[in-house]
């Protein structure tokens, strides 16, 4: 491996939670272990004051007198005697009987360590004594750390001063307890290795689908976006994949949907300018008969274009947040606003208001009444004249049983035929021909745009005679691309 490949290695978001993990795993076995250890050692340091406090009583039982019969010692040295003789050091323990600040008795059993061989301690415990209480100390000598206590030993009637120093080998005593934490150690920095290891595997497992996401994105081009994650399990990275897929499926369609755009443009404009370029060819600039209708003829083309080229960059307008500027609107207003225009359409209908909803909507009355007028404009284009158009309002409920309102526009045309009701808003699909007049193809799609930009829909019924076409839009002011005012 590489340094670079290392470092990027040490970097990633998989060494990152590794190394967090051992963190948090070393300092939480650091805790244990330390907060076990010092209370073991606080039981062996109060276990070893029991036992000192176990000889000073049976000191003062020697200086009692003893059992019946005995007489109590006479002099500090007697009483020294009697107590190395009475009081057997444990193990890992040690006394000294100390006579006017020199030690000068020890016990004749065999001792562990001799405290009357290690000088600074005698000249400590003779600084540290007092005469008239027990003193108990812990000092790091030669023989080890020792915890010790200082006996004072007064006769009445003897001037010499005594004391009686009982100590025990502490580090000896906490051996069983530091090898049994040794050895924890040991296991705990294997168990810190084990799960440095079984970490590693299990992160990467994890993070399998992130890494999956940056390869596919690496993969990924304008020209297929087809690569898709793949998918095991159902946690919250397993989510983000899926989510990550669902936003590629979408760029995707958004993609197919810009190239259909395209070609469908491409197809559509080609038309007129054919039209124009066949005209101008076989133009004879000596007959201005001929040069007048190609003039007309080119300049109709012209509008046509220009109608095309709106109706598309409206199209992508649809698609930028802001499109929608809602408003609280009152529907009935807006019903006969949008009837008195569009009675203006065509002088050869029958113009009808069949209905007005009494309710208010948030919506962009601008847009909304473009849309509508689209819905009567083909309804006047595609029905025969002399016959009528109605349009209307009502208050209506969507499939999710949201407040929604219907804006609509009948015809009695020749109708559309069942399997083409789905596909009328798609871009640059007509009719079928018998209904005999030819559009861009747009109109229909603009109506959707503008339906979908509010949060609604349009739809289209039609029984052979006739056809009703709906836009429903959501009374509140939940717009995908659009703002309150």
């Amino acid at each position: 491996m590489s340094l670079h490949r290392f470092v990027d290695a040490l970097r990633s978001v998989r060494s990152r939670i590794l190394t967090s993990i051992l963190l948090v795993t070393a300092l939480g076995m650091t805790v244990a272990g330390s907060t076990a250890y010092l209370l073991q050692r606080e039981r062996v340091v109060s276990s070893i004051d029991d036992r000192l406090t176990q000889t000073v009583e049976g000191l003062q039982f020697i200086a009692d007198g003893g059992e019946a019969g005995q007489d109590s010692p006479t002099t500090v040295i007697d009483f020294l005697m009697q107590a190395m003789q009475r009081v057997l050091p444990a193990h890992n323990e040690s006394t000294v009987g100390i006579i006017d600040g020199r030690a000068a008795l020890v016990p004749s059993s065999n001792l562990s360590f001799r405290l009357d061989r290690d000088e600074a301690f005698i000249d400590r415990v003779v600084a540290e004594s007092h005469p008239e209480r027990v003193v108990l100390g812990t000092v790091r000598s030669e023989f080890g750390t020792l915890r010790y206590a200082i006996i004072p030993i007064t006769i009445e009637g003897d001037a010499a001063s005594g004391l009686y120093v009982s100590a025990y080998n502490l580090d000896a005593e906490l051996l069983p307890i530091t090898q049994a934490f040794r050895t924890y150690a040991v296991v705990a920095a294997v168990m810190l290795l084990l799960v440095g290891l079984v970490g590693w595997v299990v992160a990467g497992r994890l993070l399998r689908p992130i890494r999956s996401l940056r390869e596919t994105a690496n993969s990924i081009t304008d020209t297929d976006l087809s690569r898709r994650i793949t998918v095991v399990g159902r946690d919250d990275v397993s989510d983000l994949a899926r989510t990550v897929n669902g936003m590629l499926e979408r760029l995707e369609a958004g993609f197919l949907s810009q190239r259909r755009l395209l070609d469908d443009v491409g197809h559509e404009l080609k038309t007129p300018l054919t039209i124009m370029r066949g005209h101008l060819e076989l133009l004879d600039p000596e007959h201005p008969e001929d040069i007048a209708a190609t003039r007309a003829i080119a300049i109709d083309e012209l509008d046509r274009l220009t109608t095309l080229v709106g109706d598309i960059a409206l199209l992508a307008k649809s698609r930028v947040p802001g499109f929608v500027n809602a408003d609280q609107v009152a529907v009935a207003d807006l019903t006969s606003t949008v009837f008195a225009k569009a009675r203006m359409l065509s002088a050869a209908h029958e113009w009808a208001l069949t209905a007005r909803a009494d309710a208010r909507a948030q919506l962009d009355s601008r847009r909304v009444t473009q849309a509508w007028l689209q819905l009567a404009e083909n309804a006047a284009k595609y029905s025969p004249a002399g016959t009528a158009i109605e349009i209307g309002s009502a208050t209506s409920a969507d499939d999710e049983g949201r407040a929604t309102v219907d804006l609509w526009v009948r015809d009695y045309g020749p109708g559309i035929d069942p399997e083409q009701l789905d596909r009328v808003f798609e871009r640059f699909t007509r009719a079928d021909e018998g209904r005999g007049v030819e559009g861009s193809g747009l109109g229909l799609s603009i109506v959707a745009a503008i339906s979908e930009a509010h949060g609604g829909t349009a739809f289209a019924v039609s029984g052979g005679v006739g056809t009703r076409v709906v836009i429903r839009l959501p009374r509140d002011s939940r717009h995908p691309r659009g703002r309150k005012n």
